[in-house]
């Protein structure tokens, strides 16, 4: 059965085709609405006022969407914190579910010495997601005590595993993994099949300002060896807007490595804030930059399919570009201190010389 949704005259005689309002709205939502993502969801918010109101009004349509997408968010403590959003779970993926933009900043608002004076916050609440093809390998939340002298000198970092835990992601076995195109196989083919199908979502949530954000970049943006270990840092990546004119890295970083029987051991899942000379910010210093993400920064679509790689990749770009800068300026620096060292010496020389004559 085909339904049409237009709402102007055909142009036959002044006939109208049958307008949206017309549908029953139990049709609308059991048929339609409950089938919708989440971005398609928000666009018909838009279309017309009688699709905004059965859009925005029933919150269990978004309830159901949040919670499929994101299962950890469904212990109870945190539902008791998402009910307390403005717009309950709606609010919460109009948070969440977008990727951030460093680069646009609702009206220029750039962080100043008074948001440090309005940052009170008594708990940061870690809801984390990780899928493999599609499948659900992790989920869990964390809450994160701020109020502490430790976490405001600290370096800012939320563990979600101890460190006896772990869980194993079986993948299949290194040397049957059929390689297409122009790759050739290597020993080292299952780092490449795990970026490609490892998929991540870190909604950290304010529960008193009762917002959110998502600090992930959904697919991971590189990967760091460590050869003495043999394990991987596989890193997921969002840039967010810093102090000044500075913009700081928010990275989740996977800790795995090969194990027995084609399966992957990840033993570490971890959050952490680093400037752009990698140095890593205290919890004071994060807690002001991420609630500043979570009110500020502008949420855009994945047009591309790549996650956040692509606004990783600039960011590494201007980083190093920095470093060199910084290099540069330490050499003239350095060539200075060299040229006037010299010169005190000549003189020195050429005092001695005058004086022994």
């Amino acid at each position: 059965m085909s339904i049409s949704i237009l709402t102007s005259p055909s142009g036959h005689g002044g006939a109208s085709s049958p307008a949206i309002s017309t549908v029953h709205s139990d049709i609308m939502y059991t048929h339609i609405l409950t089938h919708l993502d989440g971005l398609t969801l928000a666009s018909a918010a838009c279309a017309s006022s009688h699709l905004n109101s059965l859009v925005t009004e029933d919150d269990k349509i978004w309830r159901d969407l949040s919670s499929s997408t994101w299962p950890s968010i469904n212990d109870p403590r945190v539902q008791n914190v998402i009910s307390t959003f403005p717009s309950d779970h709606r609010s919460l993926f109009y948070d969440s579910f977008p990727l951030l933009d460093y680069r646009q900043i609702i009206n220029n608002n750039k962080i100043n010495d008074c948001d440090y004076n309005n940052s009170s916050c008594d708990k940061l609440i870690s809801a984390v997601d990780i899928f493999y093809n599609g499948e659900l390998i992790f989920s869990k939340f964390k809450e994160t005590e701020t109020i502490t002298c430790g976490f405001n000198c600290c370096p800012f970092r939320v563990e979600l595993l101890d460190p006896k835990d772990s869980f194993q992601i079986e993948i299949p076995d290194p040397n049957h993994i059929e390689v297409t195109g122009s790759d050739e196989y290597h020993k080292d083919t299952w780092r490449e099949y795990l970026l490609r199908s490892l998929t991540l979502s870190w909604i950290l949530i304010d529960p008193t300002r009762k917002c959110a954000v998502n600090l992930s970049s959904g697919k991971p943006v590189c990967e760091v060896e460590k050869w003495l270990t043999g394990e991987v840092h596989v890193k997921f990546a969002v840039v967010v807007p810093g102090t000044a004119t500075e913009v700081v890295e928010c990275a989740v970083m996977v800790t795995c490595g090969l194990g027995s029987e084609g399966k992957v051991r990840v033993r570490e899942v971890s959050l952490g804030v680093e400037d752009m000379k990698g140095n890593n910010l205290n919890g004071k210093d994060s807690l002001v930059i991420l609630q500043g993400a979570m009110e500020r920064v502008k949420r855009v679509r994945d047009k591309k399919g790549g996650g956040g790689k692509e606004r990783y990749e600039e960011f590494v770009k201007k980083k190093r570009e920095k470093e060199i800068k910084e290099a540069g300026r330490l050499n003239v620096w350095d060539t200075c201190y060299i040229l006037i060292s010299c010169l005190i010496l000549v003189l020195l020389l050429c005092r001695f010389v005058s004086s022994g004559s």
